[in-house]
């Protein structure tokens, strides 16, 4: 399986903080806002990743991440010069994906939860014969979302982009799983009224052919958007009473690529020693005396 990183658009409900430096690069807490949906992909035991941006900010990726090797998996890089929406990404991605099924991120995404790995990994075995699966987070503010209605049996009825009147208070959060597809699909999609390729027509292409599996997100788990100040500032809340009561760090991509045997011991120490200034080098290091 294949993973995409979307990390585009202007981030104009973060201005000033965006006017100069993508969203995704600002931090949240002790590490940048990519670390988090990159984690989830290593969570998922994806090492092939295409992280896709502006003109503008493609190069601070390619600086901050490099080709992946330092981590033990595999980045490439594209460009979206124009905001075209979330489905583009599959279009603009066709070559990277290939024959393989995919997984979409979005970049400014948090999730976190225990059992998150088993979360990701029944996802991907959902869509081994076909599908896609999404995701439903209760959420008190459901007009806000995309929102997902669902039968006794869990199955997917309806998703309706910000309703007035939401059948459900599960929004569909930016993480979703489809077999290969999903491209044809994409490049399917007519535009919405406001120009855009729309995530959620993707999404009700597969449910009409009964194909649309939702996972739901429920108690220990938490996600979020941080694509407002007030959503940066409650992530980075988050993760740092998260990190200071517990010990361990949220989405420390060095550390997960470790545990996944993605690389060895002597790499680890390498990464741990060259970040050993800061918190976080510390913490790589002393990974090793468990």
């Amino acid at each position: 399986m294949k993973g995409i990183i979307l990390a585009g658009g202007a981030g104009t409900r973060l201005y000033p903080n965006t006017i100069a430096v993508s969203k995704q690069l600002l931090p949240i807490y002790d590490k940048p806002l990519i670390y988090y949906p990159l984690s989830m992909l290593l969570l998922a035991k994806i090492r092939d990743v295409l992280v896709i941006s502006t003109p503008r900010d493609i190069n601070d990726y390619k600086t901050l991440l490099g080709d992946g090797s330092r981590i033990g998996i595999n980045i490439s890089y594209a460009v979206q010069d124009k905001p075209r929406g979330l489905a583009d990404a599959f279009i603009l991605g066709a070559d990277f994906i290939g024959n393989d099924n995919v997984c979409l991120v979005l970049g400014d995404n948090v999730f976190y939860g225990a059992t998150m790995s088993q979360v990701l990994a029944d996802a991907k075995n959902k869509i081994v014969d076909g599908g896609a699966t999404i995701f439903g987070y209760p959420v008190k503010n459901p007009r806000e979302f995309g929102v997902v209605e669902f039968n006794e049996a869990k199955k997917v009825i309806s998703i309706e982009e910000k309703p007035k009147q939401p059948k459900s208070n599960y929004a569909v959060p930016g993480l979703y799983f489809y077999d290969n597809n999903v491209v044809e699909i994409a490049k399917n999609v007519k535009p919405s009224a406001r120009g855009e390729i729309e995530i959620t027509s993707v999404n009700n292409a597969y449910l009409e052919q009964g194909l649309l599996n939702v996972t739901l997100m429920g108690r220990g788990m938490t996600w979020f958007d941080t694509g407002s100040p007030k959503g940066m500032h409650k992530a980075s809340g988050f993760v740092k009473t998260v990190q200071e009561m517990q010990g361990f760090y949220i989405s420390c991509i060095e550390e997960i690529a470790w545990r996944k045997k993605f690389i060895d011991d002597a790499q680890l120490i390498k990464i741990g020693k060259e970040l050993e200034m800061t918190d976080y080098g510390k913490y790589i290091l002393s990974l090793l005396e468990e």
